[in-house]
């Protein structure tokens, strides 16, 4: 069974809508299944283009617009700094959803060791369609 970029694309974003909140005959996704998936979702998204390309555009329009506000402000630390905001602060499965799309896309730009971490992922994704 090959689901292609934009079938994987689709069940990711399937899965994470009806999985965070659960009631179903299985359990909700719990915070590192979100986290894990969510990113893998972000390297299906960017794979596959067409209308998903619209999170990667907007993810992009975001990174550009916080280094405009911190002028200077380096990739690898936005990354750093997303990594805290999410291991750090309370959130809900839904949020961590949202912010582990986004910090794949910022880790992808940050390199070194971050990059390492979100092309392993993007080589998953891929090797999962």
């Amino acid at each position: 069974m090959n689901l292609g970029p934009v079938g994987l694309a689709f069940v990711l974003t399937i899965l994470l809508i009806f999985g965070i909140p659960g009631g179903g005959q299985l359990k909700a996704l719990g915070w590192w299944p979100t986290l894990i998936l969510s990113m893998l979702a972000g390297s299906a998204y960017k794979a596959a283009g067409g209308p998903f390309g619209i999170v990667p555009d907007f993810v992009g329009s975001l990174i550009n617009t916080a280094r405009g506000v911190v002028p200077g402000l380096s990739m690898p630390a936005l990354a750093l700094g997303l990594a805290i905001f999410i291991l750090f602060k309370k959130l809900t499965t839904k949020q961590v959803g949202v912010l582990g799309i986004i910090f794949w896309y910022v880790a992808a730009g940050a390199g070194g060791s971050w990059s390492y971490v979100s092309d392993t992922i993007a080589h998953l994704g891929v090797n999962l369609s």
